[in-house]
């Protein structure tokens, strides 16, 4: 999940969000090689990105291959800011902490994205990777773990799981 990035003439820049839906998210996660269920987030649900926004008025009907195939406007041609740019989620994630990265020959790509599985356990705020705060993936955020009742065992737990 993330904000949609593409790169089109030597740079990278954002979708802005008019008519972006759901059968948009889906093209996007089949771009990316992603299973789960496709959503569509617009006003810059992940963040504002910075630079050009680069595509404006896409419109797939959920069966291409790259957002390339869609309808949309011309590169560069666009009537928005980037408190509209376009997200996507692809939830939920088949594999645990993937980073994915790719490119293609038409340079419609999103920057790397990192897709965590429900239930991923990860270590937040420490002096290294193998300490700090535990924190868990669910339904598409990462959240804290209270500690009552949080023993040396539930540590083991966690510890095995990274």
């Amino acid at each position: 999940e993330g904000r949609v990035e593409v790169y089109h003439d030597g740079k990278w820049g954002t979708i802005c969000d008019d008519q972006w839906d759901d059968r948009d998210a889906e093209v996007v996660c089949r771009q990316l090689g992603l299973s789960g269920t496709p959503k569509a987030l617009s006003w810059a649900h992940y963040g504002q990105g910075s630079g050009p926004i680069l595509l404006d008025e896409v419109q797939c009907s959920g069966n291409e291959l790259s957002l390339d195939q869609c309808k949309k406007s011309d590169w560069g041609q666009q009537n928005c800011d980037h408190i509209e740019d376009a997200g996507v989620s692809c939830d939920p994630f088949t594999g645990t902490d993937v980073q994915l990265c790719q490119s293609d020959a038409v340079g419609l790509t999103p920057h790397c994205l990192t897709c965590s599985a429900e239930g991923t356990v990860r270590l937040a705020g420490g002096r290294s990777p193998s300490e700090g705060r535990v924190e868990v993936y669910y339904n598409g955020d990462w959240g804290t773990v209270c500690d009552d009742g949080w023993t040396d065992l539930g540590a083991q737990v966690v510890c095995r799981q990274l």
